[in-house]
């Protein structure tokens, strides 16, 4: 693990797996929530932590960086499902690239039980993980211009679901009608790091 500084209040820290991105994320969660670690934002990335609104910076680098961290431990939230309907446009290149039916694709995917490692891209897009590595799939060659909202993609080891109309390059196999991101809401992203998810496929319209 490595610690940079951000600024006067922040740290980095980078760590070599998401695996491990997501572990700092829990035991920094942790130490929050038990009152021994003052920050303002703790922000996960795909193998990146920032932290912002630090106290003493250095003091917690030098402490992190010589800790080992505990590996994650399953969490007890309740899942939260997205209905499905695995209808992309991608299905069945995703399918050739897996050398399975476009059946077993939707099997597979609604079989697995996601946790989002982080959020970015845009408001209520979260990075999922949970599919084993040999299903990663490359992103498009040429980028859709236009994903619509509710859009079930795949891109190297992570699902999302497009929150909005947006461009993007991920493999869609698939749609959904659950509001990602919701002003109205509170809070108004439904994912969030941590979020344990299943897909549950219903009828093709």
């Amino acid at each position: 693990m490595r610690a940079l500084p951000v600024g006067d209040d922040a740290l980095l820290f980078e760590v070599s797996s998401g695996e491990e991105a997501q572990a700092l994320h829990a035991e920094l969660l942790r130490r929050r929530a038990e009152g021994t670690l003052a920050v303002r934002e703790i922000v996960p990335a795909a193998r990146t932590v920032l932290l912002d609104g630090l106290p003493d910076p250095a003091r917690l680098a030098a402490e992190l960086t010589a800790t080992k961290v505990p590996p994650v431990l399953p969490r007890t939230q309740e899942v939260v499902e997205l209905p499905v309907r695995y209808d992309g446009p991608d299905l069945a290149d995703v399918a050739a690239l897996w050398d399975v039916s476009e059946e077993a694709v939707a099997g597979i995917h609604t079989d697995t039980e996601f946790r989002v490692a982080f959020c970015g891209f845009a408001p209520g897009f979260g990075y999922l993980t949970g599919l084993p590595a040999r299903y990663n799939v490359p992103r498009r060659a040429t980028p859709r211009t236009s994903v619509p909202a509710g859009a079930v993609a795949l891109a190297g080891p992570y699902t999302g679901v497009y929150p909005r109309s947006s461009p993007g390059g991920w493999q869609l196999i698939g749609t959904t009608d659950v509001v990602l991101w919701d002003h109205a809401r509170v809070p108004a992203a439904l994912l969030s790091p941590g979020t344990r998810v299943r897909f549950v496929p219903v009828a093709r319209r």
